[in-house]
């Protein structure tokens, strides 16, 4: 015996005029689905003027009521047919599809060092909460806006470490930078040079096309084996880009509130000449940050400047289904001539 495959019937399922599955499809022409609406007017609209040019024929009759039959209807069973056969080609006409897209995201990573300030100054309440609140919160944001790059993280007082080594892990990279807090570095100081050592050794066996690492500081450098300077020399050997901020305001600024409810006042004034300098040895760019926008506005810019190139390829797999309503309308089709050449059209018509 033949077998039928199951799926060569599966056109049969009223399912394909469910809601939810029509509002599935992608429409290549969605413009022919306003079509539908006048077929079932254009049809009353024939029914009407048939009936009104209608001939009629004076007859005498036998007083009664002339009961209604069922069967009359079926004298429309053609027309709903004939009705029904022009939308699902309309329907087919509009052309529905489903489309599967897959994007790939392909792109040729930098690699940056974040290199954090977090001496006691960086607690100062010039930006709002603190100046290593404020850088941290912007750093974060900074790292949501990247793509494919390696991003690693140092800290330094007295002191420099590696708080996060070279990683695209940026939930990693978030949770470490939110660790970050005052006094996390039992020496005290400001150990710039170190620190940008310690960033360097983390590049320097680097086959990135671009290497950059990003110092944000308040102070000059007090602390540390390694001079600033020297350390940017070794930046530019080892073609790191160097950019420097320079964080808070100079002069009277406040730092804590006393028991009294008084405000503490500190002065602070920024090294800004050396910050430059390292900036213009390692072929970067100094800038100058005393409040949170100002910050904000400054990471903007370098992400602006560094910005990786991120190639995108789709593949769009498109599958068609008008088949399916055709083959229904050619079901209806097939019905219509059936019953247009059967006495159904011509039931109880009067």
């Amino acid at each position: 015996m033949l077998e039928i495959n199951a799926d060569m019937l599966d056109w049969l399922s009223l399912e394909w005029f469910g809601y939810s599955t029509l509002r599935s499809f992608d429409w290549v022409y969605p413009a022919v689905l306003y079509a539908l609406l006048a077929v079932p007017l254009l049809f009353l609209l024939k029914g009407l003027l048939r009936f009104k040019s209608r001939n009629k024929l004076d007859m005498a009759m036998f007083e009664g009521k002339v009961q209604w039959q069922w069967t009359s209807l079926l004298r429309f069973v053609p027309d709903i047919l004939f009705i029904g056969f022009i939308m699902l080609v309309l329907v087919a006409l509009a052309r529905p599809q489903r489309i599967n897209e897959q994007v790939e995201q392909t792109a040729e990573g930098i690699d940056m060092v974040l290199v954090l300030d977090v001496s006691g100054s960086m607690e100062l309440q010039d930006i709002k909460p603190s100046r290593l609140e404020a850088a941290k919160e912007v750093a974060i944001n900074f790292i949501d806006g990247r793509v494919e790059d390696r991003i690693g993280v140092v800290v330094f007082a007295g002191d420099a470490y590696s708080l996060a080594p070279l990683t695209t892990d940026y939930q990693l990279l978030r949770e470490s930078i939110r660790s970050i807090e005052n006094g996390m570095i039992p020496h005290d100081g400001t150990a710039i040079g170190s620190a940008l050592a310690v960033a360097i050794n983390r590049m320097r066996e680097s086959k990135a096309k671009t290497k950059v690492a990003i110092l944000i500081s308040d102070g000059e450098n007090t602390a540390g084996s390694l001079d600033p300077m020297m350390a940017s020399r070794l930046a530019y050997a080892h073609q790191i880009k160097l950019y420097t901020i320079g964080i808070g305001k100079d002069g009277m600024v406040p730092h804590t509130v006393d028991a009294s409810g008084k405000t503490l006042l500190v002065e602070t004034q920024l090294d800004e000449k050396s910050l430059r300098e390292i900036a213009g040895t390692g072929e970067g760019r100094f800038f100058r940050a005393d409040s949170r926008d100002a910050l904000q506005d400054i990471f903007q810019a370098i992400d602006r400047y560094e910005k990786t190139e991120v190639t995108e390829k789709r593949f769009r797999d498109a599958r068609d289904y008008y088949q399916v309503y055709l083959k229904w309308a050619l079901l209806l089709l097939v019905l219509w001539m059936l019953f247009k050449n059967t006495f159904v059209t011509n039931v109880l018509e009067d």
